[in-house]
């Protein structure tokens, strides 16, 4: 176990590293941050003192020596437009973008399971037909229209739903509001929840039913079936446990890239989270917190990853016994 710790560890300080690189290479090709700082009155040879000042006109190794250097200490720099660290306003954000991707989970957990499950075990029958007829149509729809479909049956129409922003929350540990513990911020989340999930739901409901179907073929189930032994003990602690171990596999990423999609769902709630942040940040150029910005996303991933791997050996022990022989 410490010698995976330790293999992680590496890896994650090197893909860290790219990310970084990456992230902060792309800032030149945004556009001129003292343009929306200043407007057009600075004249260019005051905007070239400024550039200096801010070490724009440095090199890109000096620069970005100079940014490694203040983000092992803890700091990425400072927004151009809030005039705060850039962490303290993502980390101000991240709550909303958390609670997003945790309500789209649970739907995608809580209802591709069992039907992927059903469909699997009753293929023919007309709940089966339906549930891969959606899963279908959902994967072909974009996330965004999906969203704005929601908003005018839900919202404008029959009036059951608010159309935008996060609803009223509490403050519960520190800076982190939360809209959970209300009435109304559980009410704001449906919505955009259903919409975040609608892209992964289908995609999962195909993976599960296409692995319990597989499992259901082995030799163990055939033999257990005809045992006697209770049908759904058999289907859902079995059979469900080895089918999990490749959905857990495509749901660790997929988990991970819905925060890259929940730029587009809080853009069209207007939901106040890290993704709508970000394209604020790239309207007004605020370099230092798209950079940070990347980095925080790229190590949540990376973090999620190293997470999926632990769950590999409680699921399935013998990937721990493998990693310990390899």
């Amino acid at each position: 176990m410490l010698a995976f710790f330790i293999r992680r560890f590496m890896q994650a300080i090197i893909v860290m590293f790219v990310i970084s690189v990456v992230g902060f290479a792309i800032q030149d090709n945004l556009g001129d941050p003292l343009r929306e700082m200043v407007g057009q009155v600075v004249t260019e040879a005051e905007r070239e003192v400024l550039r200096d000042e801010m070490g724009l006109n440095d090199p890109f190794f000096v620069q970005y020596t100079r940014f490694i250097g203040n983000a092992l200490q803890g700091d990425l720099g400072t927004s151009y437009f809030f005039k705060k660290p850039t962490l303290d306003v993502i980390f101000a954000k991240l709550p909303a973008t958390l609670e997003l991707v945790l309500g789209a989970t649970l739907i995608v957990v809580l209802v591709s399971v069992p039907v992927g499950v059903y469909a699997a075990i009753r293929p023919q029958s007309w709940f089966s037909k339906c549930a891969m007829a959606f899963s279908t149509v959902g994967i072909s729809i974009p996330v965004f229209l999906t969203g704005i479909g929601l908003i005018y049956v839900f919202s404008v129409e029959l009036g059951w739903m608010p159309s935008y922003g996060r609803g009223e929350t509490e403050q519960v540990w520190g800076s982190w509001r939360t809209g959970l513990t209300t009435a109304d911020g559980l009410l704001h989340l449906i919505l955009p929840s259903i919409t975040l999930s609608s892209l992964m739901l289908p995609l999962f409901i195909r993976l599960i039913r296409a692995e319990m179907s597989e499992v259901l073929q082995s030799e163990y189930v055939k033999f257990a079936l005809a045992k006697g032994l209770n049908p759904m003990r058999i289907y859902f602690l079995h059979a469900l446990k080895n089918t999990m171990l490749p959905v857990i596999t495509v749901g660790g990423v997929q988990i991970g890239t819905m925060l890259a999609y929940t730029i587009l769902t809080e853009t069209v709630f207007q939901w106040p989270g890290m993704g709508f942040l970000f394209l604020e940040a790239v309207n007004r150029v605020d370099t230092p917190l798209i950079v940070s910005y990347v980095i925080v996303v790229g190590a949540i991933f990376v973090i999620t990853n190293t997470l999926v791997d632990l769950i590999y050996g409680l699921v399935n022990p013998t990937v721990k016994l493998a990693g310990k022989s390899a």
